[in-house]
């Protein structure tokens, strides 16, 4: 029989060896900030996008910025722009002609999303959320009513419904600024965010001498200003003619709640224009365009390659990092007023019935050829005898008031 083998464990066996790796990682995490600075490369597109239009724009340093790099070298080059589609799908029509759009302005895409956030300028009692309550109830009633009448003690059993009818709201645009960036709370949190930043990498600096992440930040925020200076931004951006008094109405289509229609006034943008300016206008990116990108994403890939490098202190890499992807968060989804965005609005009356059609009666009564503009987008089948005859008298009314 073999004798027995007095070493069963191998000579290297050493349980305590992950406990201080993971030790190690945690205590000063090494390649984490290289790696996560190729994801999360759309928020810094959107947040560019929201605040983009002066010569300062202000989207912090953040996990992201070279997978972002990266992409806009390829949509400049490519597809010429860089401004990316609108996230909120709506139609623009025109006030007189009823020729409808589909939107591809990033713009009028973010002022229809966040229509219910400042249709009142954040008062939930004002006009318009007064009256689309009061249109809810109407039809509330009138469904309890209808059931109990066909069989009663099943009214209590009726929902609240969500939404009721048509509810128009008009503006009158004021003097629009092309190239305003919304300085508002959104603009100054990202300068303040890139202050912080730069006193969370020099504490290492002036603590342990480790300037390392100081020179990082500072790169990494002087680039990120960078891309956010190109004129190319304002370009797209407001890529419309100016100083029009054409009437337009913005709308996510039949079956939504809200219409709204925006009068020109001789002082705002051409909003028919604007969805469609980023496709149609002549604001293809140019060769400084495209080369001073692929200038910058070489140096936004040096940079990642210089981050790997540091080994020490990294924890404040990382808050620096996750410091700036939490102010781009903010700033990619964060609802604004269509002021925001140069393009200030002037409540001025509000029509809402439980019935889409006297809605659109309501409104043609009182702006000639703005009711009938929205009437194959909310009844595109037949009409009754009754209200085609309404609407021959509309027309025949229109007519004359342009004589």
């Amino acid at each position: 029989m073999p004798p027995t083998s007095p070493h069963i464990v191998p000579r290297d066996f050493n349980a305590s060896a992950p406990s201080v790796a993971f030790s190690d990682q945690w205590t000063n995490p090494s390649d984490v900030f290289s790696v996560l600075l190729i994801l999360g490369g759309d928020v810094v597109g959107r947040a560019l996008a929201q605040l983009a239009g002066s010569p300062v724009t202000p989207v912090a340093f953040s996990f992201g910025w070279v997978a972002y790099a990266v992409t806009a070298v390829v949509s400049a080059v490519g597809e010429n722009k860089l401004m990316p589609l609108p996230d909120c799908a709506c139609k623009i029509i025109n006030g007189r002609t009823g020729y409808v759009r589909d939107n591809s302005s990033w713009v009028i895409g973010r002022i229809m999303r966040d229509y219910e956030s400042w249709m009142d300028d954040g008062n939930k009692d004002g006009p318009i959320h007064t009256r689309v309550k009061q249109m809810i109830d109407e039809l509330w009633k009138s469904k309890i009513d209808n059931a109990e009448a066909e069989e009663p003690g099943t009214g209590a059993q009726v929902k609240k419904p969500a939404q009721a009818g048509l509810c128009v709201s008009v503006y009158k645009a004021g003097i629009a600024k092309p190239g305003y960036p919304g300085r508002d709370w959104v603009y100054c949190l990202g300068l303040a965010t890139s202050i912080v930043q730069l006193g969370i990498a020099a504490i290492p600096c002036g603590i342990y001498g480790d300037w390392g992440i100081l020179l990082v930040t500072g790169s990494g925020i002087a680039l990120s200003f960078a891309v956010g200076a190109l004129p190319q931004w304002k370009r797209e951006k407001w890529a419309c003619r100016r100083n029009t008094n054409k009437a337009v109405i913005l709308t996510r289509g039949n079956g939504s709640q809200h219409a709204i229609v925006i009068i020109g006034d001789d002082v705002g943008l051409d909003l028919e224009d604007l969805a469609t300016g980023p496709l149609t206008a002549d604001v293809s990116a140019s060769l400084f365009t495209r080369v001073f990108l692929i200038v910058l994403a070489t140096l936004w890939i040096l940079l990642l390659i210089t981050a790997a490098g540091l080994h020490h202190n990294t924890w404040f890499l990382l808050a620096v990092g996750g410091l700036g992807m939490i102010q781009n968060i903010i700033a990619a989804g964060v609802r604004r007023s269509p002021k925001s965005f140069g393009i200030p609005l002037r409540p001025l009356v509000v029509f809402g019935q439980t019935k889409v059609m006297p809605t659109l009666f309501a409104v043609e009564d009182a702006y000639p050829r703005v009711g009938r503009s929205m009437l194959k987008t909310f009844f595109p089948g037949p009409l009754r005898p009754d209200e085609k005859q309404k609407w021959e008298r509309y027309e025949r009314r229109a007519n004359d008031l342009e004589r």
